[in-house]
């Protein structure tokens, strides 16, 4: 399997959906449509706000309590972004299907592709949100006795790291969402706070970090500005032929 170690994206492609979007990166592939606003059932409207529904499907077999608990936390945080009091009683459906996945993948993992996935097929859908995000994935493993932050750590440096951790941020620069697993000082949780900021908002220095700390950023560090790129792509391609 070849690995995408810079971030891919396909906006629109399927044609009976609202919304889609295809989004590769870090061994992952996740295919996403979007369908609303339209009617909820009577039963599950809500009368001042629109549901937000996530399914989320694995690249085999049937989905359990892990997509169970990825969806639960998508669309905890996909509500914080979307206008769902332009919307009442009506259903935005999100469908996310894992079309390649690495081995021994983890969900917060996973977590991190959904949401972008997420994002884009929303803003190709043109529903309204407050703000865009972005997310990325850090942990803490020991090199030569030293503890440093690896960005988006591959399943074996996940097994072997110290502790885990999923961060997003809004286009505001606002954290919201924050999934940590393992052991970890406050002062450690600080250092990985910087790094997922510099990767996702704006660069953030080494300097401004523990000397005692490493942080591997790749060349595609600012997640911001690829959807920002990627969806003005779009935007020129479809207006070209005016």
């Amino acid at each position: 399997m070849t690995v995408v170690t810079e971030p891919e994206a396909l906006l629109s492609h399927l044609h009976k959906a609202d919304g889609s979007a295809t989004y590769s990166y870090a061994g992952y592939t996740v295919i996403g449509a979007v369908n609303g606003p339209i009617e909820a059932q009577k039963r599950d409207e809500l009368p001042e706000e629109a549901i937000i529904d996530v399914v989320v499907r694995p690249a085999a077999g049937v989905g359990g309590t892990r997509e169970r608990h990825l969806e639960s936390l998508l669309q905890s945080t996909l509500r914080q972004i979307i206008l769902i009091n332009n919307f009442p009683r009506a259903l935005v459906q999100i469908i996310l299907q894992i079309t390649v996945a690495p081995e021994n993948e983890y969900v917060n993992g996973k977590l991190v592709q959904a949401n972008a996935t997420a994002v884009l097929s929303l803003l190709s859908a043109s529903l309204p949100m407050t703000a865009t995000l972005t997310s990325t994935s850090l942990a803490i493993i020991s090199d030569d006795g030293r503890r440093q932050i690896v960005t988006n750590p591959t399943a074996r440096q996940i097994e072997q790291s110290h502790s885990f951790h999923v961060l997003a941020f809004t286009s505001q620069n606002e954290l919201i969402l924050a999934e940590s697993e393992g052991t970890f000082t406050m002062k450690e949780w600080d250092d990985v706070y910087s790094a997922a900021h510099g990767q996702c908002c704006t660069p953030t220095t080494i300097d401004d970090m523990d000397t005692s700390m490493e942080e591997e950023l790749p060349a595609s560090a600012d997640l911001k500005r690829f959807i920002r790129s990627t969806v003005e792509q779009k935007a020129a391609s479809d207006l070209y032929w005016k």
